[in-house]
């Protein structure tokens, strides 16, 4: 071994190995030392304004949406409000009760109904408008179209029903305009064949612009590199669309989708509650309006907790599942 090298300089036998050198700290520097680690509640309170905002919105769900959940114990009691919660318990019975009522099939059918078709076609049209409004080259038209689109979202649907019932209903202008031709009165808010269709298009109409908001802040994200990329290599509008934009905002589609079918079960209690009469409750009768009848009008307690239980459980089941095909695939998820 060389003279000199550091492995030929060892140290006698018996004497302790040389410490190591202390690191050279530049001149008008303080030594770097690791962060002490403080407690829990020093911590806290040097967070305190952060802890104090977060505050109301955290007891909101704690009241509103976990405290409620005791209430779940219902679906297993012949609960009686003068009993409150010491009701005799009966079991599974409210369960196999649910599952054999008629009405529930009804319900349970037009559920299923309108919530395919607002998947299919109110879920996607937010992301289209997004895209549509994101290929604008006028940004001030962009503006003005997103606060066009934006205000039904705000209305409620009291006044939502009201307007479409001014528009399509028997006296309303759709008739006057087929009257005046010579046609027949048309009442398209009492056709029980078309009140599918007629709830997706509301729901279409109120939540398509409020719905655009993620998907433009997820475009917006984008680099403009791709799109420079894109459009030096001879990509069109079309495929820088197809291309770019869509592969980017994937994960937040797929994010949202995840969460959409944990409300698979829930299709818009005020919505349809409204227009029941119009077209009768065997052609608009579902989960939510079925609880709504049985448990506070009917006074069965037992049954429509129970109805609020199976819906809550198949929405987590489908979450989870929907989660795992994600990550399968190679998508992040949800959790």
């Amino acid at each position: 071994m060389p003279r000199g090298s550091p492995a030929a300089v060892r140290p006698a036998s018996g004497t302790a190995p040389r410490p190591d050198p202390a690191p050279v700290v530049p001149a008008g520097r303080a030594p770097v030392r690791p962060a002490a680690k403080h407690p829990l509640r020093k911590r806290i309170w040097s967070a305190r304004w952060m802890y104090l905002f977060i505050l109301p919105g955290f007891l909101f769900f704690v009241v509103f949406k976990y405290v409620p959940l005791l209430g779940n114990v219902i679906a297993f009691q012949d609960y009686s409000p003068f009993q409150g919660f010491a009701s005799p318990w009966v079991g599974l019975q409210n369960f196999a009760a649910l599952f054999t009522d008629p009405d529930v099939g009804i319900a349970l059918r037009n559920t299923l109904v309108l919530s395919f078709l607002q998947l299919v076609f109110a879920f996607p049209a937010p992301i289209a408008l997004a895209l549509l409004l994101n290929s604008l080259i006028s940004e001030r038209t962009k503006r003005v179209v997103q606060a066009i689109v934006y205000l039904p979202h705000f209305i409620g649907w009291v006044v939502v029903v009201s307007i479409w019932q001014e528009v399509l209903g028997g006296d309303g202008m759709l008739t006057g305009f087929v009257e005046s031709l010579g046609g027949s009165p048309i009442n398209i808010m009492a056709n029980p064949d078309l009140f599918p269709v007629l709830v997706t298009s509301q729901v279409i109409w109120k939540e398509i612009g409020w719905g655009t908001i993620i998907f433009f802040a997820a475009i917006s994200l984008i680099p403009a590199e791709q799109y420079e990329s894109a459009s030096v290599d001879g990509a069109g509008p079309w495929k820088r669309m197809w291309h770019v934009t869509l592969p980017g905002i994937t994960s937040v589609i797929v994010l949202l989708f995840i969460l959409r079918l944990g409300s698979v079960l829930t299709v818009g209690f005020e919505q349809i509650l409204l227009q029941q009469n119009s077209v009768g409750q065997d052609n608009a009768q579902v989960l939510d309006t079925f609880v709504y009848y049985r448990g506070i009008v009917g006074g069965d307690w037992g049954i429509a907790t129970a109805a609020g239980v199976a819906k809550g459980l198949v929405g987590t089941a489908l979450v989870i599942a929907a989660n795992r095909v994600a990550k399968r695939f190679g998508g992040q998820g949800v959790f």
